[in-house]
């Protein structure tokens, strides 16, 4: 219950006196109905109380929000089980070990050869080789500090995922390879535009995600990042959360950061299996068809958090 403001305060709160119509013109005491005694606080025994009643509401709040996330977990819990079996079944059907392996036995000494047969020259390998050492000069020296920088300004969330913030080179360079065959790029062309060669993810609670996407978006921007592209997948049916690109205006360097909760994070990584199957474009239509039923099933189970579809897409 709110508590009554005090008789005794002789001043309203925008610091003007108060204009009182239960006193006389002599300033004797006011006559009240039916004889109510004075309020008995003082200002700060008023205070004292309104702090001790906003304390307690907040605690409430606390323990309804802490209920909510456990019961949240415990259902997610239970529903990844299924989707646990189901993938089983799925490589009980599809064994990972009887798919046939990319043969690359033919290349030229210092040569790279990825999945889908694609290839990497020695001369053009060489220069991809060197574009990645100096993507690792700039995510040491530069990114990752200004990355720790801000996620040191919210305890509420963190980096996660930190440890594998460097794209393995074989990924780098089968995106060379399409970006060199499709467009007509350089090497280094090709590099520059792979938008997740060093890439981060933050973790939020459910209920702190938005306003924390929000500031820390702001946060970015104000270290000299500029946002390149964001993409929010909250009313997605295959996956859950914001995948943003961003540009070190300095260097030029790109990277990647993804704004998860800890279940859609989880979510991610039990369907990244299917996502990398399916990103082979070698599954015929049936297998393609479960795998995607897969992600589907998973993606549905996760909780959006309040706001986080209304977070607009950029550009």
């Amino acid at each position: 219950m709110k508590p009554d403001l005090p008789d005794e305060a002789d001043e309203s709160p925008d610091g003007n006196a108060d204009r009182r119509d239960d006193q006389d013109d002599s300033g004797g005491p006011a006559n009240r109905p039916g004889n109510a005694d004075a309020e008995p606080r003082n200002r700060e025994e008023y205070y004292a109380d309104l702090r001790t009643a906003v304390s307690t509401e907040e605690s409430t709040t606390a323990r309804r929000v802490t209920a909510e996330e456990k019961a949240a977990a415990e259902k997610w819990s239970k529903q990844t089980a299924e989707s646990r079996w189901m993938w089983t079944e799925y490589q009980r059907k599809w064994p990972p070990d009887q798919r046939a392996p990319v043969k690359g036995s033919d290349d030229a000494p210092g040569s790279w050869r990825g999945e889908g047969n694609r290839t990497l020259k020695p001369e053009a390998n060489s220069r991809v080789e060197v574009a990645c050492d100096q993507i690792a000069d700039q995510e040491r020296e530069k990114i990752s500090p200004a990355l720790r920088a801000i996620e040191s300004q919210d305890p509420d969330r963190r980096l996660i995922g930190f440890e594998h913030r460097l794209k393995g080179r074989d990924r780098i360079k089968d995106k060379v390879c399409r970006g060199m065959r499709n467009f007509g790029r350089t090497p280094e062309q090709a590099i520059s535009h792979v938008p997740d060669a060093i890439r981060y993810t933050f973790e939020y609670r459910e209920t702190r995600y938005t306003q924390g996407v929000w500031t820390d978006i702001e946060r970015l921007k104000a270290e000299g990042f500029k946002l390149h592209n964001l993409w929010n997948a909250w009313s997605k049916d295959q996956y859950k959360g914001i995948n943003s690109q961003w540009i070190d205006t300095e260097s030029g360097q790109r990277f990647e950061v993804q704004f998860h909760t800890r279940i859609s994070f989880e979510a991610k990584q039990l369907t990244h299996p299917a996502y990398e199957r399916l990103r082979t474009r070698q599954p015929d239509k049936f297998e393609q068809m479960v795998l995607e039923a897969f992600q589907k099933k998973v993606s549905a189970d996760v909780p959006v958090p309040p706001g986080a579809s209304d977070i607009p897409g950029y550009p």
